[in-house]
């Protein structure tokens, strides 16, 4: 059985432990084959149908999924954020999406039986598949120490706990308020709302964790967080570049815009260290006619493999060759442009200029013929846009990285006009909307401005806790109220010892959930679970139904509305949860907390003169496919000290793992979705029943004599010296540059230490693990 080196994690007896592998695990026999089989088609239909029929959803799942991503009342899909189809597609959706809606709509229910028959304790040794498994919360519970229990607590005495225990707190900032991607625009709004009334600026969330990089950066660079290509541009454009995701299971639905560019005669460059699913070929299930012949579409030219942190030398490589091209054809790079609209230049292109090609070749890991290959495909595209997600920001160096690509794209003029531009992939519904709407960490001094004329209090000032500062300072007892708004905190962050004992630091710790998770589990001294009504449900408040509104990957907003019944009527909206606690926090506050919730639409309201680009909110939400929020660098108006797009120029750093060690980074598997897992299996990467495993290069499994689906250990080692260890893994072949390695989070969180973050972003590096594999220690 696979393990590790942490007596509490392992659950020996420890509450909150996480057994090793998180799936169903069933004890089937793992199995490993080579498997090519086009992404989405047959497959995905097939796995939809077997998560319908498990879930006995059959008829409500489907009526379900002829209501998802659409503009005619219909709710937004609540897992990514890829932007929905504004061409009147009836199926605009994927085989994860209909997994994530079909697991929210299942008929199990979590209430207080159950709670009377399992103590905390004995639930720690569930799987979280397990946990997940059964069904919806009910009504509000709060955690009971003599019994071990949750116990039945009624909504205003939990909302009169949380509003007690804040008020007793000597500072504000001992307590930390977290989300992750559900939470829907208004809900987000009113939470910083809470938070900055209570006065507090300990806003974490997930981008803390997956995209802080690409803001950082893309606001350094052209004065914007995020990307500027919208999805008519990925129509229009001659040349893809996708880097760092595998999107056949993280955005699915772009595999569709993948098929379209191909049959156009674009060219599609998949940058990944693991030769992935989306890179080969797709069946796009609503294109019946493919369907019916079995007839796939390639989603890709080119794969480029770099080593695990390699890709800003790879980039870094394409810019020189364009340099040394132009010094005989003046065409390559768009002089005008970078003339007119860019600061920086000379510096960068001396920086170029002064790699050396075998150092550009061996901290990528890329031959330079190839990148020449690469370049080449750059050159010749009028028209280009650089995708991204996780696999270039959870690195030490993934702000430069980012900014990389700003560059590149800079040198062929390839932002503001149509078919170009960043594109990062946001892997979550709606976490972009979240921090446009104010959940912020270090917010700008315009918009606490304009939060205090609007809302009539001081916001505080002084920048807040990030993930990684708030377990950190609930480790050392200096934060003793948590609150988590949706996810799986205890599970989707790093280091699970540290992390654990962190949150069990807390006076109080409150969820407000669909589910039952991890987190429930691993509670403060004082710990309330809040059921909350999904994106598919029924929101009435006193002025009738209410839709919310979510922006998607490529800044446009659009309302969602549910048509399902909740699971039961003890089953709140987000606004009205955040609300009740708000009002019982700041009982002297002359914010109208209610009355916010009674008609989403006051929200709106606000936000329409709190938030640029709102304006006008509640008119053009309604407006079919809803609006896109206006993007100055979009149109060439980069609001950067300079009012110019800003060139960087890092230094290429060493990369490479020290002899004898490999450079191991997390993902998910294809049945997985963020922390939840539907089934032990891997489709697009040929794994079955198998979760804890890592994946090599075949040639570093007989360095290393280690077989195949052998048994091996992996040990980190942090930055300060300290080490972690899982053991008996299973070695899964695959096709990875030699001296890197891969594996499924949030198994292999444990991996990841707390103190080993980007000085950059503050992000885990969850993809840049210095690690030794070795065959298990079966002594």
């Amino acid at each position: 059985m696979a393990g590790n080196d942490f007596d509490e994690i392992r659950g020996r007896g420890a509450p909150g432990a996480v057994p090793p592998g998180c799936g169903p695990g069933q004890g089937r026999r793992p199995k490993q084959k080579d498997d090519h089989q086009p992404s989405a088609g047959w497959g995905a239909a097939m796995s939809v149908g077997k998560v319908l029929l498990r879930s006995g959803q059959v008829i409500s799942g489907s009526k379900s999924m002829l209501a998802m991503n659409h503009e005619n009342g219909g709710f937004d899909c609540p897992g990514c954020a890829w932007p929905d189809d504004r061409n009147g597609l009836h199926l605009d959706l994927c085989e994860n999406g209909i997994k994530h809606v079909t697991w929210e709509m299942t008929r199990g229910r979590v209430d207080r039986r159950f709670f009377d028959s399992h103590t905390v304790t004995e639930l720690c040794g569930w799987s979280d598949h397990a946990l997940e498994k059964q069904g919806r919360l009910t009504e509000p519970m709060a955690y009971d120490s003599e019994t071990d229990k949750y116990v039945p607590i009624s909504w205003s005495e939990a909302f009169t706990l949380v509003g007690k225990t804040l008020r007793a707190l000597p500072d504000p900032n001992m307590a930390s308020f977290y989300t992750s991607g559900r939470l829907s625009n208004e809900a987000t709004f009113l939470y910083q709302w809470w938070a900055r009334e209570y006065g507090t600026n300990n806003l974490p969330d997930c981008s803390n964790m997956c995209h802080e990089a690409s803001g950082r950066a893309l606001q350094a660079a052209l004065g914007t967080g995020k990307g500027t290509a919208d999805i008519d541009d990925w129509d229009a454009a001659e040349l893809i570049i996708v880097m760092g995701v595998n999107a056949a299971s993280n955005a699915p639905r772009m595999l569709t815009a993948l098929a379209g560019a191909h049959r156009r005669g674009a060219q599609i460059v998949h940058v990944n260290p693991l030769k992935e699913a989306a890179s080969r070929r797709t069946i796009v299930p609503h294109e019946f006619g493919s369907m019916a012949t079995f007839h796939t579409t390639p989603t890709g030219t080119l794969d480029i493999q770099p080593r695990i942190g390699g890709d800003l030398a790879l980039l870094r490589g394409v810019a020189k060759a364009l340099f040394e091209w132009h010094d005989t054809d003046p065409t390559v790079i768009d002089t005008s442009f970078i003339a007119d609209h860019t600061h920086g230049f000379d510096d960068y292109k001396a920086c170029c200029d002064g790699e050396a090609w075998a150092d550009i070749v061996h901290q990528s890991g890329v031959a330079e013929d190839q990148i020449r290959r690469f370049a080449d495909l750059y050159r010749k595209s009028s028209r280009t846009i650089i995708s991204w997600c996780l696999g270039l920001t959870q690195q030490e160096h993934g702000v430069d990285t980012v900014r990389e690509i700003v560059n590149l794209l800079m040198l062929k003029g390839n932002i503001g006009r149509p078919g170009t531009g960043p594109s990062p992939v946001r892997g979550h519904s709606n976490v972009q909307g979240n921090r446009t709407c104010g959940i912020d960490h270090r917010p700008t001094t315009e918009f606490l401005d304009a939060l205090a004329s609007e809302c009539g209090f001081d916001p505080p000032r002084a920048h807040g806790l990030d993930t990684v500062a708030t377990i950190e300072k609930m480790h050392d007892r200096q934060v003793s109220v948590f609150v988590g708004m949706g996810g799986n905190f205890a599970m989707a962050t790093p280091d699970p010892t540290y992390t654990f004992a962190a949150l069990r630091r807390c006076s109080l710790t409150v969820h407000v959930s669909t589910k039952l998770n991890r987190s429930h589990l691993v509670h403060g001294t004082n710990a309330l679970i809040l059921p909350c009504i999904g994106r598919t449900e029924r929101d009435d408040q006193r002025s009738g139904p209410q839709s919310i509104s979510v922006e998607d990957a490529m800044s446009r907003v659009h309302l969602s509305r549910g048509s399902r019944q909740p699971p039961s009527d003890q089953v709140l909206s987000e606004p009205a949860i955040i609300a009740g606690l708000a009002s019982a926090t700041l009982p002297h506050s002359t914010t109208e907390w209610q009355g916010y919730v009674e008609d989403y639409d006051r929200i709106r309201d606000i936000m329409s003169r709190v938030i640029p680009g709102f304006e006008n909110f509640n008119n053009r939400v309604r407006e079919r496919n809803g609006f896109r929020i206006r993007q100055p660098a979009r149109e060439l108006d980069f609001r950067t000290p300079s009012r110019r797009a800003e060139f960087s120029c890092a230094s290429m750093q060493d990369v490479l793992p020290p002899t004898g060690y490999l450079m191991l980074g997390t993902m998910r598997s294809h049945d997985q979705w963020n922390t939840t897992i539907y089934s032990d299996d891997d489709r697009y990467r040929g794994v079955e029943n198998l979760r804890t495993l890592v994946f090599m290069n075949r040639a570093d499994m007989t360095r290393l004599g280690v077989s195949e689906l052998g048994a091996v250990d992996i040990t980190s080692y942090a930055k300060d010296g300290s080490t972690r260890r899982v053991f008996g893994y299973s070695a899964v072949a695959y096709d990875i540059p030699a001296g890197n390695a891969a594996g499924y989070m949030p198994e292999l969180n444990v991996l990841c230490p707390i103190g080993d973050y980007s000085t950059q972003s503050g992000q885990p590096l969850m993809k840049h693990l210095t690690v030794r594999i070795t065959p298990a220690d079966v002594g």
